[in-house]
């Protein structure tokens, strides 16, 4: 089984480095003030140009306003446009085609009932991601790349109508299970590459990639 791996929060010329020697289809920089991996569209678009054929890289934006998306397009250093707020689908659709890009949307995974959200975004997005749903009793964590992982059996056997990616709190320990319960063909990794909140290692995105390679 082929499993590819997005790595998400690059800031460093290490960082990227690592994760394109060791074989991340995509890297993902954050355009989120709050987000301890926010970057510029300047600074981004200097390390995405450093990326070679066959690695894309993607934009992650939360609620963007039409302003910073324009920004970030127009570095036209991106392939991909994730969305991780509480973007409608008929934003989603609105930001796909002012963008010209393709859009991965994020769906906020608790209970099996969250699930029922991609039948909405289907039709507009090109991609799914899944990723867990900060708790309602835990203020201040971020939309994303907060070290927790949802219960995997949701995903156990079903089947999506389009390509999707699985995200929160995997780490090279923990991402052959998380492929064996859900059957993801991607997947994402953020904090279970880092040192601290933002700082990527280069060490555990090579250990991160040998894991998802031996798969």
């Amino acid at each position: 089984m082929t499993v590819a791996a997005k790595i998400c929060g690059i800031r460093t010329e290490a960082a990227l480095a690592a994760a394109v020697a060791g074989g991340a289809r995509w890297v993902g920089f954050v355009f989120y003030p709050r987000s301890p991996r926010a970057v510029t569209p300047t600074e981004a678009a200097a390390l995405a140009r450093l990326l070679p054929a066959g690695v894309d890289a993607v934009a992650l934006l939360v609620d963007p306003d039409d302003a910073l998306l324009d920004r970030v397009v127009a570095t036209g250093a991106f392939g991909m446009l994730q969305l991780h707020g509480a973007e409608t689908p008929a934003r989603l659709a609105a930001i796909r085609a002012r963008a010209a890009l393709p859009v991965m949307k994020a769906i906020k995974v608790a209970t099996v009932a969250d699930l029922d959200a991609v039948a909405a975004f289907a039709p507009v997005a090109d991609r799914i991601l899944f990723d867990p749903k900060p708790p309602a009793d835990r203020i201040g964590l971020l939309p994303g790349g907060n070290a927790m992982r949802f219960d995997w059996t949701v995903l156990a056997g079903r089947r999506w109508p389009l390509p999707w990616m699985l995200s929160g709190g995997l780490d090279a320990a923990n991402v052959a299970a998380a492929v064996a319960v859900t059957g993801a063909t991607a997947v994402d990794v953020s904090s279970g590459v880092e040192s601290a909140p933002g700082a990527k290692e280069p060490a555990l995105i090579r250990a991160f990639l040998e894991a998802v390679a031996a798969l």
